[in-house]
């Protein structure tokens, strides 16, 4: 089963990997997901791991590049655990697949409802999620003087679940969540109401709630590069929006490029790919990363 490396060209075998796992001061970190080869979170993560002196590699786990279906998730996590991984990060569509096979979560998590970071610590497998505070903090940056009045979130999966809830934290007033998935959103409006005691609705008009809206916000995996295309009409977007995209592979989604066409503020993903990926270095080594050298590599390959 090949695990490609960032530093390798060529394709690991898990069944040898522990022949190239590091020694004592080493730490091995596994990307778990679908269609991540253009993933900028191997560069990141080991090249801060080389500033911090660390032997530190970063293995991207492609289930279509493996041709792994779903039911393989509890078979990999217990194959990076028992050849030493130090942890995991999870991305589309685990997130919330693979929190019943965890044996804790951190607190942040459990509000969530949506992991992206799994560390593996005295035998246990604890999952944290370092996408909420990843939005929250390139939101903070990037449109730190936007109207917060009402938001239409597109999508309430993993990824949404965790901007739902950095939007709230944010400041956003009202929230309308509008997921294909009906019952999804409706869970996870639910929640945000019982544990926040927030403002959020499950909508099924998207076009009446994004003429409400003041951002738009995409947490949905349309726009990527193996899912093509627009989360919501390109006729709702008004050059009076905001509008923020949780993906960054393409940096610049056809959302984003529309959008910026309108004349609206945008929010690429990127800036939530670099500080979920901060927090989540920290949660692996114990260290304090340098988010600006982070940021920096992730600018410099995305100019590449």
């Amino acid at each position: 089963m090949p695990i490609a490396s960032s530093q390798s060209a060529q394709p690991l075998r898990v069944s040898v990997l522990h022949n190239r796992l590091p020694q004592p001061d080493g730490i091995t970190i596994g990307l778990v997901g679908r269609g991540i080869g253009a993933s900028l979170s191997p560069l990141m993560h080991e090249q801060e791991g080389a500033r911090q002196g660390l032997d530190y590699r970063y293995h991207l786990i492609d289930f279509d590049r493996l041709d792994l279906d779903d039911s393989h998730l509890p078979l990999m996590l217990a194959e990076a655990r028992g050849l030493g991984f130090a942890g995991l990060n999870i991305t589309y569509p685990f997130k919330q697949a693979i929190l019943p096979l965890l044996d804790d979560l951190a607190p942040d998590a459990a509000a969530i409802g949506a992991i992206n970071t799994v560390v593996f610590n005295d035998r246990r497998t604890i999952g944290h999620n370092t996408d909420c505070w990843g939005f929250a903090e390139s939101f903070r940056r990037e449109l730190p003087d936007v109207a917060r009045g009402r938001v239409l979130q597109i999508g309430s999966g993993g990824a949404g679940a965790a901007v739902s809830q950095a939007l709230l934290q944010c400041g956003v007033e009202r929230l309308d969540i509008y997921d294909t998935d009906a019952t999804r959103a409706e869970a996870t409006a639910a929640r945000l109401r019982r544990l926040r005691g927030a403002d959020v609705h499950a909508v099924a008009d998207v076009a009446a709630a994004a003429t409400g809206a003041d951002g738009i916000v995409n947490a949905t995996p349309v726009g990527m590069i193996r899912h093509p295309g627009l989360p919501i009409d390109q006729a709702l977007i008004e050059k009076r929006h905001w509008v923020a995209d949780v993906i960054y592979f393409p940096l610049e989604t056809e959302l984003v490029r529309q959008s910026r066409a309108r004349g609206c503020r945008v929010m690429p993903g990127g800036g939530m790919a670099v500080y979920q990926a901060v927090r989540a270095f920290e949660l692996f080594t114990g260290l304090q990363p340098d988010a600006p050298a982070m940021a920096a590599t992730f600018r410099a390959a995305v100019k590449g």
